[in-house]
């Protein structure tokens, strides 16, 4: 279960034996969602937020600092899930530091 981003408290993550589509994983406290995107011509068209199994899932108050941040890296976000699931390699966890305005 690789992190791939942390950001203000948020922490973006993949399960090693997930399934399409592309989606990841956020947990904050003791909630968990999964994002995923939808994508069309490389280009980001809405962001799906789910319930992760049996997970409290992120409060509405939260969704939109995690949604700005995941329209922000989605590019990162997918060579990260590419490299993991694709390429089996081990992708790096980046902590980003500053809010997203």
């Amino acid at each position: 279960m690789p992190k791939i981003f942390e950001y203000l408290g948020f922490v973006f993550f993949l399960y090693s034996n997930d399934h399409k589509p592309l989606h990841v994983h956020v947990r904050f406290a003791e909630y968990e969602s999964v994002i995923e995107f939808e994508i069309l011509d490389g280009q980001l068209i809405k962001i799906k937020f789910k319930r992760s199994g049996n997970n409290r899932p992120i409060p509405f108050s939260y969704r939109k600092d995690i949604e700005k941040f995941a329209s922000t890296y989605y590019l990162q976000i997918i060579e990260k899930w590419t490299q993991f699931y694709l390429l089996k390699k081990e992708p790096i966890n980046e902590k980003i530091t500053r809010k997203i305005k």
